[in-house]
């Protein structure tokens, strides 16, 4: 299991202008924007009847897991089913492809299919819906520019205009409404074993400290 770092920063308009020269000028943007240097993600999370993944994110326990559905922009035909795990500081993320089919038949709790499926990570979710009563309880979406740098393997990532909904049946619907959850953006800056100092140095921001902000927590709260 591959482990990474990850720090988030809370970022103003002009922080995130500023960066995105930075970003400019030393890494390239990821493959998978578009036209504009974007693409919108749109995650579904589960939690379980204590709100389990949500007590431990705000308690700031350190080792802790997630699941979510995820996909871009609208394009149903690339959904992934993720865990993120967290074990002392360090990061880990495991997927598996899900059809649109698949992803609704979840939100229905029709979770059969999942033991059947020889995957272990949809077993996996199986189980913990099953047993751990696991289930869908909030959609965020918001829109990214990411960049990749090859040394270290680093990715920063900018996300703003952070919305969200608790109605979770409508989470493959393109037009769902969203309430936004935040004016501000969120830079990300993930990386194996080192980070080059040329990238630590692109993504300091005067007063700006890293912190343990999430989306999911966010949303719900």
């Amino acid at each position: 299991m591959k482990f990474r770092h990850e720090h988030k920063h809370i970022i103003n308009g002009a922080d995130m202008k500023e960066l995105q020269t930075r970003l400019c000028a030393v890494m390239k943007r990821d493959e998978h924007c578009g036209e504009d240097g974007t693409y919108t993600v749109k995650s579904l999370y589960f939690d379980n009847y204590i709100d389990k993944a949500l007590r431990e994110k705000v308690d700031g326990v350190r080792n802790r897991e997630k699941f979510r559905i995820r996909y871009y922009g609208n394009d149903l035909t690339f959904i992934r089913l993720e865990k993120k795990s967290k074990i002392n500081g360090l990061c880990n993320k495991v997927s598996a492809p899900l059809t649109a089919e698949e992803c609704s038949k979840i939100i229905d709790g029709d979770i059969d299919f999942l033991k059947e499926s020889g995957a272990p990570l949809k077993q996996e979710l199986y189980a913990k819906m099953r047993y751990q009563l696991l289930r869908p309880k909030s959609i965020v979406t918001y829109t990214r520019e990411s960049f990749v740098y090859a040394p270290g393997n680093v990715r920063v990532t900018i996300d703003s205009h952070i919305s969200g909904s608790a109605n979770v049946r409508e989470f493959l619907n393109p037009d769902l409404p969203c309430s936004t959850l935040m004016t501000t953006a969120v830079i990300e800056v993930k990386w194996d074993e080192f980070l080059p100092e040329i990238i630590r140095n692109c993504v300091q921001i005067k007063s700006r400290r890293s912190g343990a902000f999430s989306k999911y927590a966010a949303v719900r709260i």
